[in-house]
């Protein structure tokens, strides 16, 4: 099963309007090509991906135009190109796939993390200090290709047209030691210099604020271009992540990022934070 990035959550979308105008149930389409219901409802949820010429009969057989037949049939063209992480599928299990599809075709990028530095702003030796406190024993060779997954997600925030990163940090995530000191040193002077990119914005949550909002877990929220792709909402649980994209779902977790942005130190603060914090150790 192919990840379900947002191209092919935007054409899933344009499939059930174009039928749903046509005034057609998933049966009667599904009867135009000789398939079945269940495999045109994946297409719809983009859970499978569908062929460009699938896409061709459908949208004729619904009267759709030229024009937009041809965007369709284009758009699943552009679905079906593998992205870098497919070489790491072996590596990682299949909801961080789904997420690292998405998070690479979005244009803005905000994250909460309640207990360790935001994943896209980690220095290597952090992400290894991570990968070995975490619940799964992992061998050096293992560790090393996960280091790798990460540092090659973190390279749209230079590249060209880079994402808005907006990184909300409590600041027991800055406290925690995660490696030794240096790497810690390191990871502050990371944070400092990243957070001094355009595109890039850091704030933190200072233990002062309390209990608030986002106690509970870590939050990811992502954007797109394209006004027909709707939020992605990621939340961190004990069975693991969880990507949400029903629309009340993701409006409650849109709520408590803006909650935290409110009680968290402006960017100008928090970077003095991090300079008292590094200096400190």
């Amino acid at each position: 099963m192919a990840p379900k990035t947002a191209r092919a959550r935007r054409l899933g979308i344009a499939l059930r309007h174009h039928r749903e105008a046509a005034g057609l149930t998933l049966e009667t389409a599904a009867d135009e090509i000789n398939s079945t219901r269940s495999t045109l409802s994946r297409y719809e949820n983009a859970q499978t991906l569908i062929t460009p010429a699938t896409v061709r009969a459908l949208l004729t057989s619904y009267g759709v135009s030229a024009d937009e037949v041809a965007a369709a049939v284009q758009l699943a063209k552009d679905a079906r190109k593998p992205g870098w992480w497919v070489s790491y599928s072996y590596v990682l299990d299949r909801r961080t796939i789904d997420f690292i599809a998405l998070e690479a075709e979005a244009t803005a990028i905000a994250n909460f993390e309640p207990s360790v530095v935001p994943g896209l702003l980690q220095t290597a030796d952090y992400i290894r200090g991570v990968m070995r406190g975490g619940p799964h024993t992992l061998g050096d060779d293992l560790v090393e290709q996960r280091v790798k997954v990460r540092l090659d997600r973190q390279q749209r925030l230079t590249g060209e047209q880079p994402p808005i990163f907006d990184a909300i940090i409590d600041e027991g995530a800055l406290l925690r030691p995660v490696g030794d000191q240096s790497v810690m040193n390191g990871q502050l002077r990371h944070l400092v210099k990243m957070a001094e990119l355009p595109n890039i914005s850091v704030q933190v949550i200072p233990l002062s604020a309390g209990y608030h909002r986002g106690t509970r877990g870590s939050l990811h929220i992502l954007e797109f271009a394209d006004p027909e792709d709707p939020i992605i909402a990621s939340v961190e649980t004990v069975a693991g992540q969880m990507i949400l994209d029903r629309a009340g779902e993701t409006r409650t977790c849109t709520k408590i990022m803006e909650h935290l942005r409110s009680v968290a130190l402006s960017p100008a603060d928090s970077r003095e934070m991090l300079l008292r914090v590094l200096k400190g150790r």
